[in-house]
């Protein structure tokens, strides 16, 4: 660039601008933001408030209200710092430590897929706010409110935020390779390992296994349920950052996969008890949803359909064995619907997302064989840190604040001795 007074200023031409977000992707992504904040608030707060006794509900929304609030402020203050910034191997940094540095003209992407940061803050926060509430249907009707909020905001940082780093945000997993396009390793399998390990330590409701209370309200399960079907297009379909054919594709696998896992489900409840029930059902559909989730951008629609008839039945299956071989209360199945879904969708997405296998959309090893041993290292290594960490935040908590509740308040209900309040009045 040259001045009128013939200077030249070739700093000034060699300066590129800077991308601009693109208005359809940056539309689709505050749509898909709000679809998976949907799925907690009020999704998995029906889904998981109908299944308990009608004494605890009010305990169970509660809890994941207040989780949704207290997650997003840690988010915001160093989670996605943590989980996005910097270039470890197995943590980021605090750059942006209380959100540093960014502001209404930061982007993220590569143009044309370019869209704010806030936006995609804001994406991942969704994702922050459901893991820990997941792991709650682990410990419904006997944990301290207090702990859970405790629990909830340390196994964040030291469980889930390093995950993120490690599969999503430019850690060792990511550079290796592996698949985990919604959370298949960040959300499920933390979540069902981690569920599983807290309900062991904390121990099991008064009565079981043998005397196990039915879902109070089967209308506010299916209700809940239905959310997080909706939900989840956003969860899945969201995560390919762009409103485009990937995205559609992504849709229709998790659609069908849920409704494949429904029917699967479904049809094995008939054959082992005589029956198919409503709360059979849309467990089954949530199966499917959590094992499709972390294959949903490689798999085509057979694949999909294949991923959710075999988590219609694996995850059937591993309901009664946590409760009946292992002996753990993990009271609405956590490990058996996610954990085990979102491990076995994992690793199943190494052959079925082979290029030319039933539509599959291709991987990023040469091989299934060598995508495989990528899947399953992260799967590993997530699930016994998973383990490990929420083994030694919860026995830290149980010495000294107390896990809990006395057996009194247990039997009165939580959402009086908690909350002092009761979902349901019989007052005309």
């Amino acid at each position: 660039m040259t001045t009128s007074f013939g200077l030249t200023l070739p700093l000034l031409a060699q300066v590129p601008a800077a991308p601009a977000a693109d208005p359809g992707h940056t539309a689709w992504m505050l749509t898909a933001t709000a679809l998976v904040l949907f799925m907690t608030l009020p999704g998995l707060a029906l889904f998981y408030g109908g299944l308990v006794r009608s004494r605890n509900v009010l305990s169970v929304l509660m809890q994941c209200f207040a989780i949704a609030c207290l997650m997003s402020l840690l988010w915001a203050l160093a989670g996605y710092s943590l989980a996005f910034k910097g270039s470890g191997a197995w943590i980021g940094d605090l750059s942006a430590f209380g959100l540093k540095g960014i502001g209404p003209d930061s982007v993220v992407g590569d143009p044309p897929k370019v869209i704010p940061e806030a936006v995609f803050l804001m994406f991942q926060m969704t994702f922050a706010v459901i893991t820990p509430a997941l792991i709650l249907g682990a410990f419904v009707e006997r944990m301290k409110f207090s702990a859970v909020l405790v629990f909830s905001a340390v196994w964040l940082m030291i469980v889930y935020v390093p995950a993120t780093h490690l599969v999503w945000g430019g850690g060792w997993m990511m550079g290796d390779g592996v698949i985990d396009l919604a959370g298949g390793i960040v959300v499920h399998t933390t979540a069902g390992v981690s569920a599983l390990v807290l309900a062991a330590v904390l121990g099991p409701r008064t009565g079981f296994p043998r005397h196990l209370h039915p879902p109070h309200n089967p209308g506010m399960v299916m209700a809940g349920a239905a959310m997080l079907w909706v939900g989840w297009f956003g969860f899945n379909a969201g995560s390919q950052l762009a409103a485009n054919g990937n995205a559609g594709m992504t849709m229709l696998a998790t659609h069908l996969s849920a409704a494949t896992a429904s029917l699967a489900w479904a049809l094995v409840e008939r054959l082992k008890t005589g029956k198919a029930g409503l709360v059979g059902i849309v467990t089954g559909m949530v199966a499917g949803l959590a094992t499709i989730t972390p294959a949903s951008g490689n798999v085509g629609p057979c694949g999909a359909v294949v991923i959710g008839a075999l988590a219609g039945v694996v995850c059937y299956f591993m309901c009664g064995c946590v409760k009946q071989v292992l002996k753990i209360d993990d009271s609405l199945d956590v490990f058996a619907v996610h954990g085990v879904g979102g491990i076995l969708g994992t690793l199943l997405v190494a052959f079925l997302g082979a290029e030319g296998v039933l539509g599959g959309l291709g991987i990023n090893a040469d091989s299934p064989g060598a995508q495989l041993w990528i899947q399953l290292k992260s799967v590993g290594v997530v699930a016994v840190w998973s383990a490990l960490a929420t083994g030694a935040i919860a026995l830290i908590l149980k010495a000294t604040t107390g896990l809990r509740v006395s057996a009194e308040d247990e039997e009165q209900g939580l959402d009086q001795t908690a909350h002092g309040e009761s979902a349901y009045s019989l007052e005309s």
